[in-house]
């Protein structure tokens, strides 16, 4: 399939590695050129670097941190000055940290805010005006699967997660007349940095070791094995594409057939 994202301008937040990476290699190799972020100043280039090398597309590193509202403003307008143009943007940062209700003060409270939600609110702020002047786009958030079932240990994400969806879907309402599309992306269990951190902490709560924990986790998904992050990138890169085009206000759940939600 053809995604007809030759050239378009994406911007990724949370890229240096994991599930944004993902995405913007699968943008990168369909065409796209890419703005990705992350706080970390040399994974993100080395990321951009391996990138470039692999598609032959432009792909920029920019340093931002996604709960800091001016690093996430100059993001923004430097990839819309580098560019010239924006196309879509996909709204990523890293999770909260797990834990129960008991364990969290209103300091990690607001962190949670910050980082999950409200960075959601501000990436999506500093982009339309630059997605209306293109006429049109995709907005993608990564989200979790705690929005649809709620996760025992990961209270902070099951808040502000839910959020996010939100959020998302009530743009996709007011958007919609302005060829702008918002959808929102969970993955299951992937692969990736992220998922192996939430395999360390349930198995010390446990006490049991890593790689029982993954075989747990294994268990309850029908196709036997984590995703590949490569697999959920698809997904993101079809989503933000003209390929979707009729497809606004949904959330599409990339984990291998593990949920038991009907909707």
């Amino acid at each position: 399939m053809d995604l007809q994202i030759d050239d378009k301008v994406f911007l990724v937040a949370g890229a240096s590695k994991g599930l944004g990476l993902a995405i913007a290699e699968q943008l990168s190799l369909n065409g796209a050129r890419v703005a990705i972020a992350s706080r970390d100043t040399a994974a993100i280039a080395a990321a951009a670097g391996a990138l470039t090398a692999r598609s032959g597309k432009e792909v920029r590193a920019y340093t931002m941190d996604a709960s800091d509202k001016l690093s996430i403003q100059q993001w923004v307008a430097n990839a819309h000055a580098d560019f010239g143009r924006i196309d879509g943007l996909v709204v990523n940062a890293g999770g909260p940290p797990p834990g129960q209700f008991d364990v969290f003060s209103d300091e990690d409270w607001l962190a949670a805010f910050n980082l999950t939600l409200m960075s959601a609110v501000r990436m999506v702020r500093e982009t339309l005006p630059h997605l209306r002047s293109a006429g049109g786009g995709a907005i993608l958030t990564l989200t979790s699967s705690s929005v649809k079932e709620p996760i025992d240990f990961l209270l902070l994400s099951n808040v502000m997660r839910s959020g996010v969806t939100s959020l998302a879907k009530s743009l996709s309402k007011q958007l919609a007349a302005e060829n702008i599309r918002v959808n929102n992306l969970i993955p299951g269990l992937i692969a990736t940095d992220r998922m192996q951190n939430l395999d360390t902490a349930q198995a010390k709560a446990k006490g049991i070791s890593i790689s029982d924990q993954r075989s747990l986790n294994e268990q309850s998904i029908p196709f036997g094995r984590y995703g590949e992050p490569m697999e959920f990138g698809k997904a993101g890169a079809f989503l933000l594409s003209p390929a979707a085009s009729y497809i606004t206000g949904a959330t599409l759940v990339v984990d291998g057939g593990t949920m038991k939600t009907v909707w």
